[in-house]
């Protein structure tokens, strides 16, 4: 069963933080082992979360940015994983 990486994010500035998701975040996680899918959601304008599926837990884990991490436009808020129960 897939596996999920789920990272809540605080947005400081949204148009970095598309920027930084395009041009490394997107391409690291599709050259990534075990890669299957990546959504990015702005919940709002200093909100985020990020859903980041891969073939095991132990590849999700392998990608997953530090605990406070930050970048250019966000902070990484929360990070959590679980089994894919169902898709569509």
């Amino acid at each position: 069963m897939a596996h999920a990486m789920v990272i809540h994010a605080d947005i400081h500035d949204l148009a970095d933080a598309k920027w930084v998701v395009d041009e490394e975040i997107l391409p690291m996680m599709q050259q990534a082992p075990g890669f299957l899918a990546s959504y990015f959601v702005a919940i709002d304008d200093s909100h985020g979360l990020s859903l980041h599926v891969f073939e095991t837990e132990e590849q999700a884990r392998a990608v997953a940015p530090p605990e406070g991490a930050t970048g250019p436009g966000a902070t990484l808020a929360a990070l959590e994983f679980g089994e894919v129960i169902a898709s569509a």
